[in-house]
């Protein structure tokens, strides 16, 4: 367990989800989307081959609200393993209060803690890079489809590790 302060003054505690968090990660991601896809794709990565489940993140207020989310799940470089960061969520309520980012901070720790490398976003080129995420392009990453170029990252843990370059294979549930 991981706590994480950010300036309006909430603790956050993050952990692996539970099955008692799946129904309020459903309500979490209802709540950021403007459409269920994102919920239904949690749902969907949940029973596949993908999924691990220590790395389904929870933030957690502390009267006990499940605030924030992030998830992590495998996908692949070509044929090299890596991690696709996304959907992350969190309350409308509780958005630009820190639960997202403690979130994804634990679950990044939590893929460096397996061992970890390489992680992929898909999103906002404006709030990805705080977390160490640069364009993929410069590894020689892409994805399979169209996206602007800034908007497609990733973050390596250790430089020191050949990085795979190629095609992202995502998990079968994100349809692409």
């Amino acid at each position: 367990m991981t706590r994480d302060e950010n300036t309006m003054s909430h603790t956050w505690i993050t952990r692996a989800e539970t099955p008692q968090d799946i129904p309020a990660i459903r309500t979490v991601a209802l709540g950021a989307f403007p459409t269920p896809l994102e919920a239904d794709l949690i749902e969907a990565l949940r029973v596949d081959e993908a999924w691990s489940p220590e790395l389904s993140i929870v933030a957690q207020a502390p009267d006990g609200t499940v605030a924030g989310y992030a998830l992590l799940t495998r996908c692949h470089v070509d044929a090299a393993p890596a991690l696709a960061l996304g959907p992350c969520a969190v309350l409308p309520e509780y958005q630009k209060t820190g639960a997202g980012s403690a979130a994804i901070r634990a679950g990044l720790q939590a893929a460096r803690d397996q061992g970890e490398n390489l992680v992929l976003v898909l999103g906002h080129p404006e709030y990805y890079p705080r977390f160490g995420f640069t364009p993929a392009s410069a590894y020689g990453i892409r994805p399979s489809f169209e996206v602007p170029d800034e908007a497609m990252m990733a973050l390596v843990f250790d430089d020191t590790i050949a990085v795979p370059s190629g095609t992202i294979v995502y998990p079968a549930p994100f349809g692409v």
